[in-house]
């Protein structure tokens, strides 16, 4: 007999069911399994903003575990009954999966060869999250009509501007919906040309739009965004709260630190609202955007944790900005593991990253936590990074001996074995950042200049087995690496452009990665280790992120040369054009 497989749902709560009739049937899209989906805040939102228009009947598509067919969540319809389908893309290796969910549901993939009217068989696409925000061009093709920025501000007048979808011409709805609402762009709508070495020589755009899309960004909330659906099957098994969006520090390698410029840090009133919304029965609270939030906040949250006997849970600490405050609330949570997120493996290449970060703050925060009770910390470290040597990575190798020598005695005197744990990541260069300029593998300008993928994936490997080598004897420490193959995959999406397209329909249906681009014509080395010039002009910058002219540019330099940038100061600050016009 053959077991019949629950739906996910059977044991989640905030599922929103509509009935059809007189409603607008909007599928939502997550191209990743349903355990990722259902812990990521961003998506939660956007089914909750969706499903709040009564006029509305918004049901989820997540990319089907194993062999099962591509169904709603909620009333298991197949994709092509739904006239409108909204896609929430977070991260670059789920781009193959968005195009072959809409290449399994029955729809014309791109969105050049779907009818005139829209329907049923024949959507209107519409992608948006943090992936198109940050370089919409590698899902160009697949989009009717993309959302740069947040969802707050444009959901509700764009569900308005659909509302006749079957009325209107697509082409003339697109164009309507594009030259009147903010942060809408319709990707079909502009032509790009290419030099000969491949660089975006021209971005044309009809008189009707704007040359560039402005980002749109949500005010401050009265209630944070939290969790609204909770299932035992969340890889992240959680309450949810946000604390705010963007970053002060501008590490030079995080997107999020630019293009979620200036930072906001929701007040503590509107956090606790967040947390009153919490059901009696979870008792994990995951705090969102932690390492930034004020003193007097994290002491209203941790108060509100004892009050109602909740934990704690975050994903990584800043090791110079652990209060005392935050180590009671780690002690209550009686949690035992933390990550630090050190990134650079030398103190230079922290100053280069612009981290912030010295050894004896490492030192310091790792001791003070493992006095708190954590048994297992967690050190985030990057390599191939600009300007790597193999000096800095010896110097990796004597700061984690450092740290063992501070964290084992602690450990034993508490009864308990202190565990490191050394998480090696290859660093991807991405759009928005002053290292959007830099070669993926850590090669130099020149050295990209005739290299190949196999050369960049080399340079990683030798790394990669020079710390293998050098660790792997130590007791209580605990090697974890990841894959160059997939950090070159991640690298190409990033900095890709929509040429692109034909790959991620490939790859999404099938094909390897090397047989995609060679049948396709396409050069990885191309996006991801071509070394960009100051006056090259990007595909991304079809987005206005607000930040002026050369500022990347500038940042990059800043970081060659060894020299650091301060905190982000909105209320002040006039350097990346973002809050002020420059003086």
């Amino acid at each position: 007999m053959t077991a019949i497989a629950l739906s996910p749902l059977a044991a989640e709560t905030g599922t929103v069911r509509k009935k059809w009739k007189d409603r607008i049937p909007v599928a939502l899209l997550y191209p990743n399994t349903y355990p990722v989906a259902v812990s990521n805040l961003g998506f939660q939102l956007v089914y909750s903003l969706l499903n709040r228009d009564e006029g509305v009947v918004c049901e989820r598509f997540v990319y089907p575990a194993g062999h099962q067919p591509l169904r709603s969540l909620e009333s298991s319809r197949p994709l092509h009954d739904f006239p409108l389908v909204f896609g929430s893309i977070s991260f670059e290796h789920d781009y193959p999966r968005l195009a072959a969910m809409l290449a399994a549901g029955g729809l014309p993939a791109y969105a050049a060869d779907r009818g005139q009217t829209v329907g049923p068989g024949q959507p209107l696409v519409v992608l948006g999250g943090v992936g198109v925000f940050l370089n919409p061009e590698p899902l160009a093709l697949f989009a009717d009509l993309m959302v740069i920025g947040e969802a707050e501000p444009i959901l509700v007048p764009l569900l308005q501007a659909l509302a006749g979808y079957g009325d209107t011409p697509r082409a003339r709805l697109l164009l309507e919906i594009a030259s009147s609402l903010p942060g809408c762009y319709a990707p079909g709508s502009y032509r790009f040309s290419w030099s000969a070495d491949g660089a975006v020589e021209t971005i044309e755009a009809p008189p009707e739009l704007p040359p560039r899309v402005s980002k749109v960004i949500a005010s401050e909330p009265e209630r944070a965004a939290h969790s609204t659906l909770l299932s035992p099957e969340a890889e992240l098994g959680m309450y949810m709260v946000e604390l705010g969006r963007g970053c002060s520090r501008g590490c030079r390698f995080c997107a999020a630190g630019f293009i979620y410029r200036p930072p906001r840090l929701w007040s503590a009133e509107a956090i606790l609202n967040g947390l009153e919304e919490r059901p009696p029965a979870v008792d994990r609270i995951g705090l969102l955007g932690m390492e930034m939030a004020g003193g007097e906040t994290i002491d209203r949250i941790a108060g509100y944790l004892k009050e109602h006997g909740c934990s704690l849970s975050f994903s990584s600490l800043r090791a110079d900005r652990i209060s005392d405050r935050t180590l009671e609330l780690l002690a209550v949570s009686n949690l035992k593991s933390v990550a630090i997120a050190a990134d650079g493996a030398s103190e230079r290449l922290r100053l280069l990253i612009n981290k912030g970060l010295s050894e004896d703050d490492l030192l310091d925060a790792a001791e003070r936590l493992v006095r708190a009770g954590i048994l297992q910390l967690k050190l985030y470290v990057m390599i191939g990074l600009p300007t790597e040597t193999r000096a800095d990575l010896d110097e990796l190798v004597r700061l984690v001996e450092r740290l063992q020598a501070g964290i084992l005695p602690i450990g034993r005197g508490r009864g308990r074995v202190s565990v490191l744990t050394l998480s090696i990541n290859c660093f991807v260069p991405k759009p928005w950042t002053p290292f959007q300029y830099c070669a993926f593998g850590g090669l130099t300008a020149s050295e990209a200049t005739t290299a190949t993928e196999a050369t960049a994936l080399l340079a990683l490997k030798e790394k990669i087995r020079y710390l293998r080598r050098m660790l792997s004897a130590k007791a209580n420490l605990r090697l974890k690496f990841d894959h160059p193959e997939q950090a070159l995959h991640q690298a190409v999406y990033a900095r890709a452009d929509r040429r692109i397209g034909p790959v991620l329909l490939a790859i999404g249906t099938g094909q390897g990665f090397k047989q995609a681009c060679k049948q396709n014509r396409v050069d990885p080395w191309q996006f991801a280790i071509r070394p960009r010039a100051r006056e090259e002009r990007m595909c991304w910058e079809v987005i206005d992120q607000g930040i002026r002219p050369g500022y990347l540019w500038e940042e990059y330099q800043r970081a060659v040369h060894g020299r650091t940038t301060g905190p982000c100061e909105p209320a002040i600050c006039s350097r990346c054009g973002v809050c002020h016009a420059r003086p």
